[in-house]
């Protein structure tokens, strides 16, 4: 029986468009994303470089670029929260049913557009609707990462079998299937989280 559910935020929640961070340093002379930038924004979703680290080092790579035009590309990702969702989700917490968890890759310059986006007001009534609020920048742990499933496990006594986790990333679903969690890999493009409840895989749930 699924007593917990486990929430990823983005494309999931807010609207996200995930080429736009190539597309628009590209327009700033960025011809590829290497894997060493790769590995920078790795460290810097799990808060284990600074803000200020994460810009410098991008901008001693691309000097003609300014901290601005920077943060305005990487901030592109991320779009709007549609007010229904923000609905869907105060109506499913003030149910109490299931305890709600929010388990997201994130860091510290996307939530600060998040909050703009959504306003500091929307945020907080997001945010209040789950039990916990689990940032990758904050807990140093990122999915697909089995710790970071373990760690959630284990500060809040879950059974594996009795949570469901809902992500658009399959491969965070599938990690997390192999620790026995229950998965709805969502696809943003065809499917919507207001309707969980109506998914024929979830009909049990």
């Amino acid at each position: 029986m699924i007593k917990t559910l486990i929430f990823d935020f983005g494309d999931v929640f807010i609207n996200l468009d995930k080429p736009a961070i190539e597309r628009s340093l590209n327009i700033l002379g960025v011809c590829s994303i290497t894997n060493e930038m790769l590995e920078t924004a790795i460290s810097y979703e799990k808060g284990l470089i600074t803000t200020i680290e994460f810009i410098t080092s991008f901008m001693k790579k691309f000097p003609t670029i300014s901290s601005e035009e920077f943060t305005k590309s990487w901030n592109s990702i991320i779009l709007d929260f549609p007010e229904y969702r923000l609905n869907f989700i105060e109506h499913l917490a003030s149910l109490e049913k299931y305890k709600l968890i929010l388990l997201s890759n994130t860091n510290a310059l996307h939530i600060e557009q998040v909050i703009e986006n959504m306003s500091l007001g929307r945020y907080l009534r997001f945010k209040n609707c789950f039990d916990k609020f689990y940032l990758s920048h904050e807990i140093k742990l990122r999915k697909p990462d089995p710790s970071i499933y373990e760690f959630v496990l284990s500060d809040n006594n879950l059974n594996p079998k009795n949570c469901l986790f809902i992500d658009d990333t399959k491969e965070n679903t599938d990690a997390a299937k192999k620790l026995g969690i229950s998965t709805w890999n969502n696809n943003p493009k065809k499917e919507d989280v207001i309707n969980l409840f109506n998914n024929p895989l979830l009909k049990n749930y």
